[in-house]
């Protein structure tokens, strides 16, 4: 399957190659819940998140997107709430990767489109399972499937392709 990907936004310039057909052959403990494109039609990171890179991924992705091209809107997040840190925290924190500038969702848009970096894929990998841990705070202290009860929490769960509606 191998195809050259151009990449060119306001933060990138380059190219990679997918070498897996899109959301196919993930590494086995790798088993996110919701696609990319899901993602961005329930509203993630106020719709701000990739709205310069749409060419870089398949059109219908963006079809039904919640996408604030401008500034953030958080009324466009699924949970209507504010769960990210921004670039500058995560670049002082040392988790983003030269290779995806833009942080884990663009690593996971690019791993479900089918390219793979092994060493990287697993250090996200290692991180998506991580997440998890706020699935077991909502259980606890919740009622099942009241999403009402930590939005902040459901809507993180959402950025990392958990599907918190579930839970």
């Amino acid at each position: 399957m191998n195809k050259i990907v151009k990449i060119n936004d306001k933060m990138q310039k380059g190219e990679y190659e997918l070498t897996q057909e899109p959301g196919e052959n993930f590494d086995p403990e790798f088993k996110p819940e919701l696609s990319p494109k899901e993602l961005l039609e329930m509203g993630i990171f106020g719709g701000k998140y990739m709205t310069d890179c749409t060419d870089e991924f398949p059109s219908d992705w963006f079809e039904h997107a919640k996408l604030s091209p401008e500034k953030k809107d958080i009324s466009l997040n699924y949970y209507q709430v504010d769960a990210s840190l921004s670039l500058k925290a995560w670049q002082e924190k040392g988790w983003i990767h030269l290779g995806d500038p833009r942080g884990w969702f663009q690593w996971y848009c690019r791993y479900y489109y089918g390219r793979r970096l092994p060493e990287e894929d697993q250090i996200q990998i290692k991180r998506w399972k991580a997440i998890k841990r706020h699935a077991g705070a909502i259980k606890k202290n919740c009622e099942k499937k009241d999403q009402s009860c930590r939005k902040k929490q459901r809507q993180t769960l959402l950025h990392w392709a958990y599907d918190s509606r579930k839970i």
